[in-house]
């Protein structure tokens, strides 16, 4: 661990023995997740408690509260029967950057007219970081491979049958790691998390999404330097829109293809 983390309370994944008719189902779990930031309230996010260490890290950089892991001092994961708060200790430079990004939403927020979250609105549109100057182009027949083999690592998936997945493959079509969560978007922040504590250099490969592809996967894939992304189904216009911007290559499954997407 790149940062000393204290657990306080180990929160279940799943609700167990749900009565769906005659069956009984395993139903994930969605409870609150607090993000703090030395002392500040920076977020409520509506997750999957499981894998947190991760979803803490890799959402503080995909929403650059945090540049690099070495920025974070200490995480404390507290866990209540309200929910969950993710504690961080983070450096002075990066608790600066982030008291100036918070008065300024606030700034706008107040001073809107009632075009509340205005600030957030001109974010959609900001032009996202260029991944490359060449689009990347994946073996279709590996991607093939690793989404067969995908709903083996989907351990969560396989009980609830109700959760999205974000996995890193490799160049060869090897799935390396594999997490999930109720939210697509939060399965793709606890990847990218689990990808920073492992150092894994993000230009030998390629994020793989069980759902489809929306603007939020583009954006927190280009923040990270992903350089392509398949996804079980079709991407949104904007998503696509935004990728192009970044230089980021989409992939889809169409029948039992994967297909490169363009515009």
């Amino acid at each position: 661990m790149i940062f000393p983390v204290t657990i306080n309370g180990t929160p279940s994944a799943l609700m167990q023995n749900v009565v769906a008719g005659k069956k009984t189902w395993f139903v994930a779990e969605e409870i609150p997740v607090a993000f703090v930031f030395n002392q500040r309230n920076y977020s409520i996010m509506m997750a999957t408690p499981d894998d947190l260490v991760d979803f803490g890290l890799g959402f503080s950089l995909s929403e650059e509260v945090i540049k690099h892991p070495n920025e974070v001092k200490s995480l404390e994961v507290l866990h209540s029967k309200k929910g969950i708060d993710l504690k961080f200790k983070i450096s002075m430079e990066a608790i600066e950057k982030l008291d100036i990004k918070q008065r300024k939403r606030n700034l706008v927020g107040s001073a809107s007219c009632g075009l509340c979250g205005l600030e957030s609105s001109e974010s959609l549109y900001r032009i996202l970081p260029s991944v490359g100057k060449v689009k990347m182009k994946i073996d279709t027949a590996n991607a093939e491979k690793a989404i067969s083999a995908l709903h083996e690592n989907q351990l969560l998936n396989s009980k609830t049958h109700s959760v999205h997945a974000a996995a890193w493959v490799n160049s060869s079509g090897e799935i390396i790691i594999t997490r999930e969560d109720v939210g697509r978007h939060n399965a793709l922040d606890k990847l990218l998390g689990a990808m920073a504590l492992q150092s894994i250099n993000t230009a030998n490969g390629y994020v793989l999404m069980s759902s489809r592809c929306s603007y939020e996967i583009v954006e927190k894939s280009a923040k990270r330097g992903i350089k392509a992304i398949v996804s079980i189904s079709g991407p949104t216009a904007f998503a696509l829109r935004k990728a192009n911007e970044a230089n980021i290559t989409l992939y889809s499954l169409d029948k039992n293809r994967v297909i490169e997407i363009k515009s």
